[in-house]
C-alpha cells in the first residue's frame, strides 16, 4: 500500500457522555460543539481555522515532536509537546464520576499543563466562537478567570496562570503545573487545583472501572476497549440518544461533495452500537436507549424516522454555512440531515432487536413485564404496514427508492424476534403474526436472489451488489455452513473487496456518482462473514490488516481510501468502532468454540 502522504486524522477524543471534545496533536481543542452535540461548535477549527477560534497551549518556538496516548482504560488524554526550549504534557479530560447517586458530567473541561524537561515558554490562546463562527464573545478580565459573554451565553476561563497573559501577547514560562478549567454556564468556584486534581483521580477511576466491569475476551482486547470507550462517549446520557458521530461534514473523499452531518441519533445505528455494548456486558446503555425510545414512539405514532435529534428532535432541516472554508477546503459545510425525510424500513426491526434483551432476558424482564405487548405490538404493526413498500435503503440514497434486501432483512429479523418474544411470554395471537410476517419478508429477501450468480443483489429487479447482504450470513438468515452462504459472500468479494481487507458499500452509481472510498464497517461486517463461514484464518488476518487503518490512538474514520489507506469522513465514526469491537467478539467466540455461533433467535 502506499503511505505517502496518507491523510490521518491527528487528534483524539474527550468526553463524558454530555460533549465530546477533539484535542489536535498540537494541543488544539478544533472541535467542541456545547451545551450539546447538536449546537453549534465554540470550537470549531477543524472546519474553519480563521472563523472557528481557537483554544491551544503552544510553545514559544516551533514543534519539534508530538507524541500523544490515553491514559489506559481511560478518555483522560495526554498530549507531549517537546520543543528547543524544553517539553510539557497537556492532560485533557471531561470530569465524569459518580456523585449523589448519580453521574457527575459537567460541561466542563479541564487541561492540566505540567513541564517534562527543560524550561519550555508557552503561549495560551482561548478564543471561543458562537453561531458557527458568525459571533465572537466579549473577553472580560476578572482575578483569577477570564469571563467569556455575548447575549445570554457565558462561559470562563479559570486558571492559575497570570490573567493578563491573555490580554497581552507574551510567553509565560511553565515551571509548575498549570491548570486551565473552561465551563459553560456555570462559573467554576472552587479550590482550582485541589479541586482539578480530584476530578482526575475520580474521573481515572471511573473510566478504569467501567473497563473492569465489562467482559472482555482477549483477542486484540486493548483494541477492542478503546473502541468501546470512544462508543461509550457517544451517547447523550440526559436523554440516552447515541450519535453517529460528533462532527459533521467531514469529506467521504475529497471534492465529494458527500459531507455530512452526523450529530443525530439514528436508530440503525443505535442497534448496532448497543449490540456491540453488550457483547461486553455493559447494559445500562441499553436501558437508557429505551427510554429514549418510548418517548420517541409516544409523541410519534406515525412512521418511525431513521434518525431523530438527541433530545427527540423530529425536524432536522438541512441547511449549507458556505462562509465558511470547510475541512482542507471541501464543501458544503451541512448542518441539519435532510435523511430524516426518507422512508427506511429497516428501522422497525432494528429497534425491537436492539432492545430484545430488556424483555427476554431474565436480569431485565421483570422490569418491563408491562410494556412487552404493546411494544411488540407497536413494532409489529410498522413492519406490516411498510413491508411491501420500496424505501430509500441503509445507504440513504436521495433521490431513487428500491424495494431493499437489507430491509427486509431486518423486518425478517423483527418478525423473528417478535416470535422469540411471543413465546417466551405466551402470546399466541403475536406468535402467529410474527411468523405470517416473517415468512412474508423471506419471499421478498429470496425475490433478491440472482440464481445465475448465487448471490443476493441490494434490492429486487436489481443487478448491484451490496455489502449489506452481509448481514443475511451475519444475522442467520443463510445458515453459514450452507453452499448458499459460501457462494454469495465468493460473489460480493468479486465485486466489491478492494485492498487490505477493504470493502465498498456499493460500487453502482448513486446521487453523487460512484463512491470512491470503501466504508470502515463494511470491512469489519466482511471479517464477521468470514468468520461465519469457517473462513476463520481469513478473518483473523483481514481483522489485523483493518486495524492499520486506525489513527495514532486507534480512532477509526467512517471511510478509507483503498489506494492509500488515508482516512476520511466524519471522524470518529461510531459505526466503525462498533464493527471492531463485533468482528473481534465473533472471532474470539470462533476460537473459543468453533461450533459457537448458532442465531441469537429461534428459527
Amino acid at each position: 500500500m502506499q503511505t505517502t502522504n496518507k491523510h490521518t486524522y491527528n487528534s483524539g477524543i474527550i468526553g463524558n457522555c454530555a460533549y465530546i471534545a477533539h484535542v489536535e496533536k498540537n494541543t488544539n481543542i478544533s472541535w467542541l460543539c456545547w451545551p450539546s452535540f447538536q449546537d453549534s461548535f465554540v470550537f470549531g477549527g477543524l472546519l474553519d481555522k480563521g472563523l472557528g477560534g481557537e483554544f491551544s497551549i503552544l510553545p514559544s518556538t516551533p514543534i519539534k515532536e508530538s507524541n500523544q496516548y490515553y491514559l489506559e482504560n481511560t478518555n483522560i488524554l495526554c498530549t507531549v509537546i517537546d520543543s528547543e526550549e524544553g517539553s510539557y504534557r497537556v492532560t485533557d479530560f471531561a470530569p465524569r464520576f459518580e456523585q449523589y447517586e448519580r453521574y457527575f458530567k459537567p460541561l466542563m473541561l479541564i487541561r492540566k499543563i505540567e513541564p517534562v524537561r527543560g524550561n519550555p515558554k508557552i503561549r495560551v490562546t482561548c478564543e471561543p466562537v458562537l453561531d458557527y463562527g458568525q459571533r465572537t464573545l466579549e473577553k472580560f478580565r476578572g482575578s483569577n478567570h477570564i469571563q467569556f459573554e455575548r447575549s445570554d451565553v457565558k462561559m470562563r476561563l479559570a486558571t492559575n496562570m497570570p490573567i493578563s497573559h491573555f490580554f497581552d501577547d507574551l510567553p509565560y514560562v511553565l515551571s509548575h503545573p498549570v491548570y486551565l478549567v473552561l465551563t459553560y454556564g456555570s462559573p467554576f468556584e472552587a479550590p482550582l487545583q485541589r479541586t482539578a486534581e480530584d476530578f482526575l483521580s475520580r474521573t481515572k477511576s471511573y473510566w478504569q472501572k467501567w473497563v473492569k466491569n465489562a467482559s472482555i475476551p482477549p483477542f486484540y482486547q486493548r483494541e477492542v476497549i478503546r473502541s468501546a470507550l470512544a462508543l461509550k462517549l457517544h451517547q447523550y446520557e440526559d436523554t440516552g440518544a447515541i450519535i453517529a458521530a460528533s462532527t459533521t461534514s467531514l469529506p467521504e473523499f475529497p471534492g465529494s461533495g458527500r459531507n455530512w452531518d452526523y450529530r443525530y441519533c439514528w436508530l440503525r445505528d443505535s442497534y448496532y452500537v448497543l449490540t456491540a455494548l453488550s457483547h461486553i456486558g455493559h447494559f445500562e446503555e441499553m436501558e437508557k436507549y429505551a427510554a429514549y425510545i418510548a418517548n420517541i414512539t409516544q409523541t410519534d405514532s406515525g412512521r418511525l424516522q431513521p434518525l431523530y435529534g438527541i433530545l427527540g428532535q423530529h425536524k432536522l432541516e438541512e441547511q449549507t454555512l458556505d462562509y465558511l472554508e470547510g475541512y482542507l477546503g471541501n464543501k458544503p459545510i451541512r448542518i441539519g440531515n435532510q435523511a430524516y425525510e426518507h422512508i427506511q424500513n429497516d428501522v422497525y426491526g432494528q429497534a425491537l432487536i436492539a432492545l430484545l434483551p430488556l424483555f427476554t432476558d431474565h436480569r431485565f424482564r421483570h422490569q418491563n413485564l408491562a410494556l412487552t405487548k404493546d411494544w411488540t405490538t407497536f413494532i409489529l404493526d410498522k413492519i406490516e404496514a411498510t413491508i411491501d413498500e420500496p424505501d430509500a435503503g441503509i445507504w440513504e440514497f436521495r433521490n431513487f427508492e428500491n424495494r431493499h434486501c437489507y430491509s427486509n432483512l431486518f423486518q425478517w429479523a423483527g418478525a423473528t424476534a417478535a416470535l422469540k418474544i411471543a413465546k417466551q411470554y405466551g402470546l399466541s395471537d403475536i406468535a402467529d403474526r410474527a411468523l405470517r410476517l416473517r415468512t412474508k419478508a423471506a419471499e421478498h429477501i429470496e425475490s433478491c436472489y440472482d440464481q445465475d450468480r448465487g448471490v443476493f443483489t441490494n434490492a429486487t429487479g436489481s443487478d448491484n451488489l451490496d455489502a449489506s447482504t452481509l448481514q443475511l450470513i451475519m444475522m442467520n438468515y443463510l445458515d453459514p455452513s450452507s453452499q448458499r452462504a459460501r457462494k454469495h459472500l465468493e460473489e460480493l468479494e468479486k465485486d466489491l473487496k478492494g485492498e487490505h481487507g477493504l470493502f465498498y458499500r456499493y460500487l453502482h452509481r448513486d446521487d453523487f456518482g460512484k463512491p470512491k472510498a470503501t466504508f470502515l464497517v463494511c470491512a469489519f461486517w466482511y471479517v464477521e462473514a468470514l468468520a461465519c463461514v469457517g473462513r476463520l484464518d481469513e478473518a483473523q488476518e483481514v481483522f489485523k490488516q483493518l486495524l492499520s487503518f486506525g489513527n495514532h490512538l486507534m480512532l477509526f474514520s467512517e471511510d478509507v481510501n483503498d489506494q492509500d489507506g488515508s482516512q476520511w469522513g466524519n471522524f470518529p465514526q461510531a459505526y466503525s468502532h462498533v464493527g471492531l469491537v463485533n468482528a473481534a467478539y465473533r472471532i474470539a467466540i470462533k476460537l473459543d468454540s468453533p461450533a459457537f455461533f448458532e442465531s441469537l433467535y429461534e428459527q
